[in-house]
């Protein structure tokens, strides 16, 4: 394989050429260096024009999750209620529920969260369940609410929220943990296998060799093995298991141990700390700016943050919590010091998730703690228009703050959080070297002085990743002995024109010398 080869290896960073032997890389160096090593049945793909990295890895995403919305109406991006219904009419089923992500607030004129009653003029007889683009509220009608048995006298659970009209009655929007009274159908075994399939073809397309799947069950799991012993499995796939799985057997388990072969591995435990902001759920220090007396969700006491991180570190789990508010990441902060204090143990790399907003003076304590930092630059992008009326002026040192993050020493790994975000990896490489959206505003990017470089960028989603989930001796860089994962961009990867980076087509995505996919 010849064309610009990015390493990853500060003492050879770039490269013309990569030999790969079945599985393993053999060689990087020039043309003339590989070239003696082609023989008669040696395939080449010649991507001159073009640009090779590591294989790029997503570290934070629902693969599960992406191919079970591929069937649902998809609802990103919709500019109004109006839209959304459209949207519903034209792709819902006919019969039985109605299911959507995406929908955004945010995006709509006036900005307030909605309430069931277009939604019950609309479809009056069928539940209507449509989760925002963060996956932490959902939006129903009336007969939604009516089957999750909800009305003026329900009381909200701990770290939830019903909204609620001035009467008292629910709104139809219930955030974080009040979703989970909603009674919605269960997937059968066959579609959580098409969807995982499904899935993995669009991550592929995409350039991903490999992602780390964020809270899966037992059964997700064993579906998992499956794929992976009958070859079904292209990706590489780093499992982190959901938070309720340790009522059940886990943690009469122990994680898989790092094998650079393998397709899958379940290594830790997903843990949630708090909600969004988008949906005001995420824990913050003081008050939104937005609505007074409000300071978001804790999903978790302390203690019981504590307690699930001190029995995944006794039984050797690595644990990665979501926390987004600035309050939430030094609750998690404070309790994965004192866990790993009082259980030892070298090199347990705990994440935390997101770590959107970060008081400045915590953020050196993820160095001091040996935190990695697993942020998704999307998320910044996406968020900008309104986190400023979220938590105002002051608070904005520590928003989706990579460079500061960098700088203080912290371990750095990117992802989408997809289906929260698209896909492409492209988008998040543009997003991280600008903070831009798609039409290249504002200009000069939003706080533009946490932007990264590219190559920064590409560390964060190749060595970053790796590190994330302990496989940094075999993957996120292409020396010989490494895995042969590769992602093989249609053109130059060109930092002086970032917006045709945002639009670069894939070319091919490799996996252990294998041509997983092929524009």
């Amino acid at each position: 394989m010849r064309g610009a080869i990015v390493t990853g290896r500060p003492q050879q960073p770039r490269a013309q050429a990569v030999a790969i032997d079945g599985a393993r890389i053999t060689a990087v160096g020039s043309w003339a260096d590989i070239a003696p090593l082609v023989g008669s049945r040696t395939k080449t793909l010649d991507l001159a024009g073009a640009t090779v990295t590591p294989g790029l890895c997503d570290a934070h995403a629902h693969l599960v999750g992406l191919g079970l919305s591929l069937a649902i109406v998809d609802l990103r991006g919709a500019a109004s209620i109006d839209e959304v219904i459209d949207r519903l009419r034209r792709d819902a089923p006919k019969t039985g529920w109605v299911l959507g992500r995406g929908w955004d607030q945010n995006l709509w004129p006036g900005q307030a969260m909605p309430t069931e009653a277009p939604l019950s003029a609309a479809f009056p007889d069928r539940p209507v369940w449509l989760r925002r683009v963060d996956g932490h509220a959902g939006w129903g009608n009336l007969a939604l609410l009516r089957a999750a048995g909800l009305d003026a006298a329900s009381a909200a659970p701990a770290g939830g929220e019903i909204l609620r009209d001035d009467s008292g009655a629910p709104t139809g929007v219930l955030v974080d943990a009040a979703m989970d009274r909603v009674p919605v159908p269960s997937s059968s075994a066959e579609q959580v296998r098409d969807a995982v399939l499904a899935g993995q073809r669009q991550a592929l397309a995409c350039g991903l060799t490999g992602v780390h799947e964020m809270g899966i069950d037992a059964a997700e799991d064993q579906l998992y093995r499956e794929l992976a012993a009958s070859g079904e499995l292209q990706l590489r796939v780093a499992a982190y298991a959901t938070a309720s799985w340790l009522d059940g057997d886990l943690l009469q388990r122990r994680p898989d141990p790092v094998s650079p072969g393998a397709r899958y591995l379940l290594r830790g435990v997903k843990l949630y700390a708090d909600g969004a902001l988008g949906s005001r759920g995420a824990a913050l220090l003081a008050d939104y700016s937005d609505r007074a007396g409000h300071r978001g969700l804790m999903q978790v006491t302390p203690t019981q943050l504590l307690e699930a991180c001190r029995a995944c570190l006794r039984g050797g789990w690595q644990v990665a919590t979501h926390a987004i508010g600035d309050a939430a990441n030094r609750a998690v902060l404070d309790a994965y010091a004192t866990a790993q204090r009082e259980i030892g143990g070298r090199d347990r790399r705990l994440r935390i998730e997101h770590c959107q907003i970060v008081d400045p003076t915590d953020i050196r304590r993820f160095a001091q703690l040996g935190v990695v930092a697993s942020m998704q630059p999307t998320h910044a992008t996406s968020d900008m228009p309104w986190v400023p009326d979220r938590i105002g002026a002051a608070r904005l040192a520590g928003a989706y703050a990579w460079r500061r993050f960098l700088n203080a020493g912290a371990a750095l790994c990117f992802g989408s959080d997809f289906p929260v975000e698209r896909t492409d990896v492209t988008h998040g490489l543009f997003a991280a070297i600008t903070r831009q959206d798609a039409a290249g505003k504002p200009s000069g990017g939003w706080l533009p002085d946490q932007r990264l470089s590219l190559a920064e960028s590409i560390d964060a989603f190749t060595k970053g990743a790796a590190y994330a989930c302990h496989r940094e001796s075999h993957l996120g860089v292409l020396v010989p002995g490494a895995c042969a994962d590769l992602t093989c961009f249609g053109a130059v990867l060109d930092e002086d024109d970032p917006r045709s980076i945002a639009a670069m087509p894939i070319a091919a995505t490799i996996v252990d010398g294998v041509v997983a996919y092929r524009a």
